[in-house]
């Protein structure tokens, strides 16, 4: 009988990896045992590492349940397949166990930042938040990345002992850095050519809790990024199909999707489109997570790194796509915003999503007394810094359609 096992890839026999269910851990991962702990001292877990519990904390927070409702790209009540927050959240979870348990990796902790990096948006996705950031200018802007951090060591109020859900450093570092390093060495916002300025709640938490914002974070934390990247990218692709605004013979002109169709319809030359589709978007997952792990281990090989101090040290990302995938990732990219995201349905959605978040917020900064009860205590009227942050907090936490309910509250109440 032929062996129908494929051949394993040279790459693949990099001595960095390991292949099958066997778990291990890397030299450079990030180690539970060794972890800065929380800023709150708890008494460990006999049965879960500090990591597994940051993630079920994140699982079972309010803040993750509402993401169910948030929107991605298309709006909650046009379809029960298109991706939503939350949906989105758990692809990038999953593709970053992909990526983490094959280099020995934490992928407790990649899963964790992953389930984490998005419980700061707004309803209607980047509309909201480029709404409230409009509205926040002069109190110190609106970014969703450090309202994440505000959701998790703030506004969730779940336990006895201290607001927020008293998550890990190494957690807190890479929600926070994913996407590099926020400052200097010596604590001064990096140049206004990667970051104007640290975001206000990033600002506002690091006078309580150092998360060295001038290194790079852990390899988890840089996974988690380029897991969002790629999920991003796939199943956008999906969503523009489901809804019409996309077609294979648009995506056949882009390079990296066009090969892989063509090696589909090769492969398969009578599938059914509806097939093709969840083929394309496999198979494109596939080829980058491959990428990012043979990249990732070639600059570890480059950099001679050997503990998570040295991933720390260096002056840029180890994680992330090769040279040949980043100019496909970008080509796609482009094609996505030209033809979904700038889309004329799509714009329309945005255009209303900001008016209604634009129209909250006025409402509510004017008026503060039309706040829940919750949301009143210990508001301090005179402070209008404190009630535009009050307001935002608000509302960065609603649902679409409470944003909805609560604008139709709102302005029918005159």
């Amino acid at each position: 009988m032929k062996d129908a096992t494929a051949p394993i890839p040279d790459w693949l026999k990099s001595s960095r990896i390991r292949l099958g269910g066997t778990r291990w851990r890397a030299p450079y991962a990030s180690d539970p045992a060794t972890s800065r702990g929380r800023l709150h001292a708890e008494p460990e877990s006999a049965l879960r590492s500090p990591f597994q519990r940051d993630r079920d904390r994140i699982i079972h927070s309010n803040a993750f349940r509402r993401l169910k409702h948030k929107t991605q790209v298309f709006i909650y009540h046009e379809g029960d397949h298109f991706r939503t927050r939350l949906t989105h959240t758990l692809e990038v979870a999953q593709i970053a166990r992909s990526i983490a348990r094959p280099m020995g990796l934490d992928e407790d902790l990649a899963e964790a930042i992953a389930l984490a990096h998005d419980l700061g948006h707004p309803p209607f996705g980047h509309a909201g938040e480029r709404s409230l950031n409009r509205s926040l200018l002069r109190y110190g802007g609106f970014d969703h990345n450090a309202q994440s951090l505000r959701a998790v060591t703030q506004l969730e109020k779940r336990y006895p002992d201290f607001d927020g859900l008293n998550l890990t450093w190494e957690t807190l570092e890479g929600l926070v850095k994913h996407n590099g390093p926020l400052t200097d060495v010596a604590g001064n916002p990096l140049s206004a050519d990667q970051a104007a300025s640290i975001p206000y709640a990033i600002d506002c938490y690091r006078q309580v809790h150092d998360l060295d914002l001038h290194g790079w974070p852990g390899l988890e934390a840089q996974v988690a990024s380029i897991s969002d990247d790629i999920a991003y990218d796939s199943h956008d692709i999906e969503d523009g199909l489901r809804a019409g605004l996309l077609t294979l013979d648009d995506l056949h002109s882009v390079p990296i999707t066009g090969r892989l169709i063509d090696a589909i319809r090769e492969d398969n030359p009578d599938l059914e489109e509806t097939r093709q589709v969840h083929e394309l978007v496999r198979r494109l997952i596939t080829v980058m997570v491959e990428d990012v792990i043979c990249e990732t281990c070639r600059r570890l090989d480059a950099a001679a790194i050997s503990t998570i101090a040295d991933i720390r040290d260096q002056s840029g990302a180890l994680s992330g796509f090769s040279a040949g995938m980043k100019v496909d990732e970008a080509d796609l990219k482009q094609f996505l915003f030209a033809n979904l995201y700038r889309s004329a349905p799509v714009r329309e959605q945005v255009k209303s999503a900001e008016i209604m978040v634009d129209a909250l917020f006025m409402k509510l900064h004017d008026r503060p007394d039309l706040l829940p009860d919750p949301w009143r205590e210990d508001l301090d009227l005179n402070n209008a810094s404190d009630t535009a942050r009050r307001v935002a907090d608000y509302i960065a936490g609603m649902t679409d359609r409470f944003a909805a309910v609560e604008h139709s509250r709102l302005f029918d109440a005159g």
